[in-house]
């Protein structure tokens, strides 16, 4: 199917933008621990993942996401929004959401081979 030229294409994610929101999502994860349940575990599993990543040649970009995560700001390709707000859109908490959040990554890990 063609795509309507009056349309943009959404933009593409590359090898960087996929380490600075794995970087963020580690920033999110340990501002987390302090509104869930969310263990250490979780941590090493997310270092584990971001691990699987090649490092960028700037890691300037990624190291501001993960500030950012680490303050409960979910930031992406340039699109920031608290962690707050997110949950407070879908009727929740912050620490129903860093739950949710915590089982995706376990869930992830799971799925990667062994080695």
């Amino acid at each position: 199917m063609a795509q309507d030229a009056a349309t943009p294409a959404a933009p593409q994610m590359t090898m960087d933008d996929a380490y600075a929101a794995a970087q963020n999502q580690l920033g999110v994860l340990e501002y987390c621990q302090t509104k869930a349940d969310v263990g250490d575990e979780v941590i090493q599993t997310q270092t584990k993942l971001l691990g699987m990543i090649p490092t960028p040649d700037d890691t300037t970009e990624a190291l501001a996401a993960y500030e950012k995560g680490k303050d409960g700001t979910v930031a992406s390709m340039g699109n920031e929004v608290s962690l707050a707000d997110v949950a407070s859109s879908r009727s929740t908490d912050e620490g129903a959401l860093c739950q949710q959040m915590a089982q995706l990554v376990t869930q992830a890990a799971s799925q990667i081979p062994p080695g």
